[in-house]
């Protein structure tokens, strides 16, 4: 088992003796969708593909609320909001602007990307450094601007 999974794992038993509810139920929620994905692949996952997954749920918790705030469905945005903090707690400190735009200028000069069309390049080297721990649009953003300097 991986030691994330196991670290989930075992914060939904402190969870469950504090009678933590909507805690408990968001963490319940991370390890149906950590198992589902373990019985669909038939696989037993590492703390990489944790982290993919989890970065997963997080954008979505941000998409839901984005929307739910444009439909003036507070109730429902601030119960994603909710879900969203215990799923960040899991997740590495994030990355600082700096930090970002200092891998995005190593993978430009390692892959030896010249323009857009190498754009791919750029992406498959920093993903790994970055997964988690930044917003992949805002990732590729930066690579574009880089490339078109």
């Amino acid at each position: 088992m991986s030691e994330l999974k196991k670290r989930i794992s075992d914060e939904m038993k402190a969870a469950m003796r504090a009678k933590a509810k909507e805690r408990l139920g968001t963490i319940r929620m991370i390890l149906a969708e950590l198992k589902r994905i373990e019985v669909d692949e038939r696989i037993e996952l590492d703390d990489a593909r944790v982290l993919a997954i989890l970065d997963k749920m997080q954008k979505q918790r941000r998409d839901s609320i984005e929307q739910f705030n444009t439909a003036g469905r507070d109730d429902l945005a601030d119960i994603e909001q909710q879900e969203l903090l215990v799923i960040r707690e899991f997740l590495p400190q994030p990355l600082t602007e700096a930090e970002l735009e200092a891998i995005v200028a190593q993978a430009v000069t390692d892959s030896g990307a010249q323009n857009m069309q190498d754009m791919g390049k750029v992406m498959a080297l920093v993903k790994p450094q970055v997964q988690g721990r930044a917003d992949m649009g805002a990732i590729s953003k930066l690579v574009k601007t880089a490339l078109n300097s």
